[in-house]
């Protein structure tokens, strides 16, 4: 049985990495696109196997994940479109109950960070106030969209 639901997050990039990170809780993730006109993602978070489909938008968007083995994962991965993306994804409170998602990359993405906030609405997304830590928002531009780092690589001019 699929899990569906609505993804509404704002990204930005990052002015100043939060001191400490190994305070917070942190996952291995690794990425991989399938297709990404529609977004068909398959993802390692730690040891778990994930296959992601993800309708269009910026903002808000629907998404489907359904479980895989890891023997699914790996007979997937021959399909894949680009670059495996690599991150440490580290999750650090936030007011209000929310949640960072700070992500730096490795590989062909080395050096390159931003972090995400997801949010139960859009009137709740749209008043976010971020923290002094976070950079420019780049939730509208399609450059800084995982499935574009993957073909294209850290945008210029950022």
């Amino acid at each position: 049985m699929s899990n569906e639901i609505y993804e509404i997050e704002r990204k930005f990039l990052v002015k100043k990495v939060p001191d400490e990170l190994s305070l917070y809780e942190s996952h291995h993730i690794k990425q991989a696109y399938i297709s990404t006109d529609p977004t068909i993602r398959i993802r390692q978070k730690d040891d778990e196997y994930i296959l992601t489909v993800k309708g269009s938008g910026l903002m808000k968007k629907i998404e489907y994940e359904l479980p895989l083995t890891e023997e699914q994962f790996a007979k997937l991965s021959k399909k894949i479109e680009y670059n495996i993306v690599e991150k440490t994804r580290y999750i650090i409170p936030l007011d209000n109950g929310l949640n960072a998602e700070l992500d730096i990359y490795e590989g062909f993405l080395k050096g390159f960070m931003n972090v995400e906030v997801e949010f139960s609405s859009t009137k709740d997304a749209i008043l976010f106030d971020p923290p002094t830590w976070f950079g420019k928002e780049v939730t509208q531009d399609y450059r800084f969209r995982n499935s574009n780092l993957a073909k294209f690589g850290i945008p210029r001019n950022n």
